[in-house]
């Protein structure tokens, strides 16, 4: 192959590489909503959404006067528990008060006016109540919401960024009204940076997808 052709297959291969890096670049540019941003303190630590009961999640649930029926369980995969008297009940999406209402409709039928408490001692919780983070982080995993929850929270609990990370590239995925919405967020300028406008409120079910960097 003479100088000619090579140069003009460098050219080819640089041209390729060109047009790659601006159609990535044209990705990054895509245009999202923001955010407000939170404070690292809520002013007001208020209770959050209703806690929903989730397959995985350990019950303990006492029957007033009925210690022989009073059992620890654990909800299996399918959202179902049983328990002495109940051989199959319905509990993922329930609160824990909502569940011991429907305990207490089935063991009305063996024994009078029952009352039951149900505690939850280890929390999971549906897919709705998790905030998931994938991608770059050092430990990605699906975390329990807990009220007040902030981007920085999050990160605290999935232990910060990989340095392969392109943090301010982040999507958060949020379903709203109905929809599904993804908005930008900016993970790298909170953590490295400060940046506390880049602290965000998140919500039961958001989606943190942190990519990559091709650098």
């Amino acid at each position: 192959m003479d100088v000619t052709s090579v140069g003009k297959s460098l050219r080819t291969m640089l041209l390729l590489v060109f047009a790659a890096v601006m159609v990535s670049g044209c990705a990054w540019m895509k245009s999202y909503p923001q955010l407000p941003s939170a404070p690292f303190v809520p002013p007001d630590e208020g209770p959050g959404p209703n806690y929903l009961i989730g397959p995985g999640d350990g019950l303990s649930i006492f029957v007033w006067r009925n210690p022989e029926l009073s059992v620890q369980v654990t909800v299996r995969p399918d959202g179902r528990l049983s328990m002495p008297l109940i051989d199959d009940l319905s509990a993922t999406g329930k609160t824990p008060s909502q569940l011991a209402r429907d305990i207490e409709e089935k063991l009305n039928v063996y024994i009078q006016s029952p009352i039951v408490t149900v505690v939850v001692q280890n929390f999971i919780g549906p897919f709705s109540q998790q905030v998931r983070v994938v991608g770059e982080a050092t430990n990605p995993q699906a975390i329990p919401y807990r009220a007040n929850m902030t981007l920085l929270d999050v990160m605290i609990q999935v232990g910060g960024l990989t340095q392969f990370a392109a943090g301010d590239r982040a999507t958060l995925i949020r379903f709203e009204d109905g929809k599904q919405k993804e908005y930008r967020v900016h993970i790298e300028s909170l953590l490295k940076d400060g940046d506390i406008k880049a602290n965000v409120k998140i919500l039961p079910g958001d989606v943190l997808i942190i990519p990559e960097s091709i650098l």
